[in-house]
């Protein structure tokens, strides 16, 4: 523990890595490897199949749509315009009366992941940086999805966006990938300064990118939300199904021991006084009326919100999640 005064981000291997140990580098950054090695994560993500597709293309998953397809759904009368191919012969024999079957179509389902890349994501006290659990998250959902004969595609934001249109099988997750290294690198995302408004820009980028019956899976710490998040966030909802993962480092959701830390943005520094403990209430309350408010406009949205904290594995947490209760994280079409 470190004394008053002193900050224990200090004694953190995030802070003097030594540039030739191999796991102070993994905490800092990804690379290429480390990102296809979580699709043996992603095989444990099965409720992820249990979301609603709405697309139009062929795929493995199923539509409200109605016609010739893999799975049966019923008989009806036969009515004029049906396929006579499709005749049920044994109904039609046995109501006297002509039947045709009727099947549930299975659909190819778009998942566009819409990862903040911006400085606030560069930070960790232990474990990774928030950047690093992100895009390890990422991976992971994408390789769940195109092993689903899913199309993955993202939208990554800081001070602009980056679009990877969404392309099925292994090509289409390694072009993720290689755009999710390159903002994950913090001496790239760090040379401009993210600006103000960036999550609801992304937002209404996601909701002109999106097309109806995607998947959209929100990374990020969220601190960009408010009012206008929520109209932004209803729109994508009409259309498509959404789930939220938030990554935060433990000092965001207590407050630090008795000292003063200095932080910094890659540019300014500025120092966090909390040997008061006047001035540690504080802080704890400004972080949970910012979390319980994170939190109820998803809920309000009706998007399930995963938690990720930087010291977790993340296949674990995130399968864990999903599976403690599955049937939440379905929308209603």
């Amino acid at each position: 523990m470190a004394s008053p005064g002193q900050s224990p981000l200090s004694h953190s291997p995030l802070f003097g890595a030594r540039g030739d140990d191999v796991e102070h580098d993994r905490s800092l950054t990804v690379s290429a490897r480390d990102l296809i090695d979580m699709a043996a994560a992603a095989g444990v993500l099965q409720p992820l199949q249990t979301l609603t597709a709405r697309a139009r293309r062929a795929g493995g998953h199923l539509s409200h749509v109605r016609g010739r397809g893999m799975d049966y759904e019923e008989s009806r009368a036969y009515q004029a315009g049906d396929d006579i191919r499709a005749m049920d012969w044994r109904v039609t024999a046995r109501a006297g009366e002509p039947h045709t079957k009727m099947f549930r179509e299975e659909r190819e389902r778009p998942v566009v992941i819409a990862l903040d890349a911006g400085p606030g994501m560069f930070f960790a006290s232990r474990g990774a940086l928030k950047s690093v659990q992100a895009a390890r998250v990422a991976a992971m959902l994408g390789w769940a999805a195109v092993s689903q004969g899913d199309r993955i595609g993202a939208l990554l934001f800081n001070h602009g966006h980056h679009e990877v249109q969404p392309r099925g099988g292994r090509s289409g997750i390694l072009r993720v990938i290689r755009e999710l290294v390159a903002h994950a690198d913090p001496k790239a995302a760090l040379a401009t300064p993210a600006s103000a408004g960036g999550f609801n820009r992304a937002l209404l980028r996601l909701r002109r990118l999106v097309r109806p019956g995607s998947l959209v899976i929100l990374i990020g710490d969220f601190y960009g939300v408010d009012a206008g998040s929520v109209q932004h966030l209803a729109y994508l909802c009409r259309h498509s199904d959404v789930v939220a993962v938030r990554v935060l480092d433990e000092l965001e959701t207590v407050a630090p021991p008795p000292g003063r830390y200095g932080l910094t943005d890659g540019r300014d520094r500025f120092d966090v006084d909390t040997l008061a403990a006047t001035d540690r209430s504080r802080y704890a309350d400004v972080l949970a009326t910012h979390h319980a408010g994170v939190e109820q406009m998803f809920h309000t949205s009706g998007i399930a919100l995963l938690h990720l904290q930087t010291t977790d594995n993340v296949g674990e947490a995130i399968a864990a999640q999903l599976s403690a209760a599955p049937a939440r994280r379905r929308r209603v079409a």
